[in-house]
């Protein structure tokens, strides 16, 4: 809205819709804090902070009420008067009252994204003859999701799921070639790091950039990883590498971490046996996977911007002002948004890059 100026002033707003409908004004008038986390590695949380008092009735209210019932649907949407955007739909899954004395009651009204229905249940069984995508195909399936996983492309002989949840089996299944597991209301994603594309916006010291605590560090970083296993049928050894050609992206920069490693301390490497391997193609795969994995925690940071909907978990930024060595692209691995009536709405987050 314009102020007396003429220049436009940014109203901070929020909008929560259960089960399809805005919350109701009673309700809204008691919030307290509204927050979403994001997270590309674990279920994504919003919390609903509320008074819970009727000064008038002397009794608590929401904390008893069939609007926030364990089960229900949340979209929580953020931004500015005439331009709010959704950042995450869930489901409630826990209610936290606080009585202190003293102090009138409030309740937090927790939820995740749908992640969560992964997480329920531990399970010992085995997929034959089929890739990591047609399996988080199959577990999607099963939990009721839309599956859209990117296609993994090597068929495995055997994989077995051993007493984990399908969540930490589909996490496990990710991280050995370098995808991330999201679910997007009702869609599971199973894909590879987004940190290959271009920048969704530019965040400026001193502008929209509020705080920003990055780090460099070499010592998680080799120049070479081997992933070594044993083929039963020709009783011969696997054995797959990936070296410094096979970093995806260097993000805009030049020198990779791997590079790096390698240009000041000379030649190193790392050999991987932790995993049962029975091909070649497997071997590759997860040689390479680890290798980018390794490289993106070249450099990681923190910061805090100004409330910005497009600053979400799985896409990259700019950051510029910040010197050579820092300034760049970013892969944005979680986000914490939240709106509070007297400091208004700021975005906080977590990146990694892998290049310089």
């Amino acid at each position: 809205m314009p102020n007396s100026n003429g220049t436009t002033q940014l109203v901070p707003t929020f909008k929560v819709f259960i089960n399809g409908s805005e919350l109701p004004p009673q309700a809204q008038a008691d919030v307290i804090e509204v927050s979403v986390q994001e997270d590309v590695s674990v279920p994504s949380m919003f919390a609903l902070r509320l008074k819970n008092w009727d000064i008038v009735q002397l009794s608590v209210t929401w904390v008893d009420d069939e609007l926030f019932s364990v089960g229900n649907e949340v979209e929580v949407q953020m931004g500015y008067v005439n331009n709010v955007e959704t950042l995450l739909i869930g489901e409630i899954t826990s209610l936290e009252p606080e009585f202190q004395a003293g102090e009138p009651p409030t309740v937090t009204v927790r939820g995740y994204d749908r992640r969560h229905r992964l997480m329920r249940g531990r399970k010992t069984r085995s997929f034959t003859g089929m890739k990591d995508s047609d399996i988080a195909s199959q577990i999607a399936n099963e939990r009721g999701l839309t599956p859209d996983p990117t296609n993994t492309a090597v068929t495995l002989d055997y994989v077995l799921q051993h007493n984990q949840t399908d969540m930490e089996f589909l996490q496990d299944r990710a991280a050995r070639i370098g995808y991330e597991v999201v679910v997007e209301d009702k869609t599971l994603l199973f894909r590879p790091r987004q940190n290959t594309g271009s920048e969704v916006l530019t965040l400026a010291r001193d502008t929209e950039l509020l705080e920003f605590y990055p780090c460099l560090t070499t010592l998680n970083q080799v120049g070479q990883i081997a992933v070594r296993g044993w083929n039963i049928k020709d009783k011969k050894p696997i054995v797959g590498q990936a070296a410094t050609r096979h970093v995806s992206t260097t993000m805009g920069g030049t020198t990779s971490g791997p590079a790096a490693v390698n240009d000041t301390f000379g030649q190193s490497s790392a050999i991987s046996v932790d995993h049962p391997v029975f091909t070649q193609a497997e071997a590759d795969q997860i040689a390479v996977g680890r290798l980018n994995e390794m490289a993106l925690t070249y450099i990681s940071g923190e910061g805090v911007s100004i409330g910005r909907t497009n600053l979400r978990a799985g896409v990259i930024i700019q950051m510029e002002g910040l010197g050579e060595r820092f300034s760049g692209r970013y892969y944005i691995i979680a986000t914490v948004h939240s709106y509070t009536p007297n400091r208004g709405y700021r975005t906080a987050f977590t990146v990694r890059r892998n290049a310089t």
